[in-house]
């Protein structure tokens, strides 16, 4: 698997988005982030993100277009993030899987819930407080005319 970019799905419906909360094994401690990961070896992104999407969250998806391509912090697993909005073909959210062994070790998925796109307020703190996803979804909701990054800001 490839780990330089990560490929990840704004799953959006009826004005909210899709996170998924990672729980880790050892320390119990958990956040929220968008689904995604690398890609395979053959796939192309939008298969990418359309796999990881249905291990992740159930949902079977339709990519619709790149929102987002930035890069990531100093240290991070992948160099770059390319989110691609997505919208729901099938299926129910649910918390899904991690095929690769070494991260289902590490940690699960414990949860999926739908963020309001219109109110950052309606956000749980540990997704607010969150270093990486935070402004990711305030990239999302720029991107997609929720926030107006004169007046909002």
């Amino acid at each position: 698997m490839n780990r330089i970019i990560r490929y990840q799905g704004a799953i959006v419906q009826d004005e909210q988005i899709l996170l998924i909360r990672h729980r880790h094994h050892s320390t119990g401690e958990s956040y929220w982030l968008f689904p995604g990961g690398g890609i395979e070896d053959g796939e192309t992104e939008e298969e990418c993100v359309q796999r990881e999407m249905r291990e992740e969250t159930n949902l079977h998806v339709a990519v619709e277009r790149l929102l987002l391509d930035e890069p990531t912090q100093p240290g991070a697993v992948y160099k770059r993030r390319r989110t691609f909005l997505c919208s729901v073909v099938s299926g129910t959210a649910a918390p899904g899987y991690e095929p690769e062994e070494d991260a289902a070790a590490a940690y699960g998925i414990v949860e999926v819930a739908w963020f309001d796109l219109r109110d950052e307020n309606s956000w749980p703190p540990l997704a607010k407080g969150n270093s990486i996803t935070y402004p990711q979804l305030l990239g999302v909701q720029q991107t997609l005319g929720y926030r107006n990054s004169v007046t909002d800001e």
